[in-house]
C-alpha cells in the first residue's frame, strides 16, 4: 500500500464512521441538520472511492497513445467530486422545504461537538498531506472536509437554539435554516472543486516561487547557459511537464548544443523526478 492510498484509506474509514453516527443519532434526536450533514460527510466516501481509483489511473506510465501519461486523470477524478458534491448540496436544500418541525434531542449536541474535531483533524491531514505529495485529489478531498467541518458548527449552533424555541418562537426554525445553510455550503464547495480544476485542465502553471526559483538557478549553474528567458512548468498530475527557453553562445556547434541540452535534462531528471517531461528551445545569446 503506498502512502497516497494510505492517506485515503484513513480518510475513508473516519468519513464511514461519522457518517453512521451523524445520521443515527439525527434520526433518533429528530435533527434534520444533523441528518443532513451525515448526508455531506457520505459524500466523503464517495469521493474518497473516486479518489482512489483517479490515484491510481494517474500514476499509469505513459504509453503510445498518452505520451506524457495519465496525470489530468487525477483534475478529471477531481471534477467528478466536485459535481458530486455540488448535486448533493442542492439535494440537500430541497430536502429541508416542508420539513416536520421538532426540537432536537440535546443528544446531538455532543455528538456535533465530536464530528467538528473529528473533522477539523481530517480536514488538516488531507490538505497537508495532498499538498507534501501535490495531490490534488487530497487537497480536494481535504477541502471538502473543512466545509463538512463549518457545516458542523452550523448544526451545534442551531442545536443549541432550538432548546430555547419554547421561550422564543422563532428559533423554531433554526434547524430548518442550519440544514439549508449547510447545503450552500456543500454547493459552495462543490463549485469551488470544478473551477479550480477547469483552470488546471486548460494549462494552469506553478507559480510558487519557492518551487521555481530554485529550479531555475540550478539551470543557470551551467556555464554556457547565458540565461532562462522562459520556464512554464506546467501541471500535469502528480507530476510537471517544463517548457523552458534558455540562451547559449551563438558559437556553438549543433552538436554541443544538442549535447548540453540532453546534460540539463537529465541534472534536472535527477533534481526533481516530479518533473517527467521537459521541453528545451535554445536561443542565440545576444550581447
Amino acid at each position: 500500500m503506498n502512502k497516497l492510498t494510505k492517506v485515503i484509506g484513513i480518510s475513508f474509514l473516519t468519513n464511514f464512521f461519522l457518517s453512521l453516527i451523524k445520521i443515527m443519532i439525527g434520526w433518533i434526536g429528530h435533527s434534520g441538520a444533523l441528518i443532513a450533514d451525515g448526508i455531506h460527510s457520505f459524500s466523503d466516501l464517495t469521493t474518497d472511492v473516486v479518489a482512489i481509483v483517479g490515484n491510481r489511473i494517474s500514476k499509469k506510465p505513459a504509453d503510445q497513445k498518452h505520451p506524457y501519461g495519465h496525470g489530468k486523470s487525477e483534475y478529471i477524478t477531481s471534477m467528478i467530486i466536485g459535481i458530486i458534491v455540488l448535486l448533493l448540496g442542492f439535494g440537500i436544500i430541497a430536502s429541508s422545504i416542508n420539513r416536520k418541525i421538532v426540537i432536537p434531542s440535546t443528544l446531538v449536541i455532543g455528538v456535533s461537538v465530536f464530528t467538528i474535531l473529528s473533522k477539523f483533524l481530517l480536514a488538516y491531514y488531507l490538505i497537508y498531506n495532498g499538498k507534501k505529495y501535490k495531490n490534488m485529489i487530497l487537497v480536494a478531498s481535504g477541502k471538502e472536509s473543512s466545509a463538512d467541518v463549518i457545516s458542523s458548527v452550523v448544526v451545534l449552533l442551531s442545536s443549541i437554539l432550538m432548546q430555547f424555541s419554547d421561550k422564543i418562537t422563532w428559533l423554531k426554525y433554526t434547524d430548518m435554516l442550519a440544514t439549508i445553510i449547510v447545503g450552500l455550503f456543500v454547493v459552495h464547495t462543490g463549485f469551488h472543486i470544478i473551477k479550480e480544476n477547469v483552470s488546471i485542465m486548460l494549462g494552469e502553471q506553478e507559480t510558487n516561487e519557492e518551487y521555481r526559483k530554485p529550479l531555475i538557478d540550478f539551470v543557470l549553474k551551467e556555464p554556457q547557459v547565458k540565461s532562462v528567458d522562459h520556464f512554464y512548468l506546467l501541471k500535469y498530475g502528480p507530476y510537471y511537464t517544463l517548457n523552458m527557453e534558455i540562451s547559449m553562445d551563438g558559437t556553438m556547434t549543433l552538436e554541443e548544443v544538442h549535447s548540453l541540452a540532453h546534460k540539463i535534462e537529465q541534472s534536472i531528471h535527477k533534481k526533481d523526478n516530479k518533473i517527467q517531461n521537459i521541453h528545451i528551445h535554445i536561443n542565440s545569446w545576444k550581447k
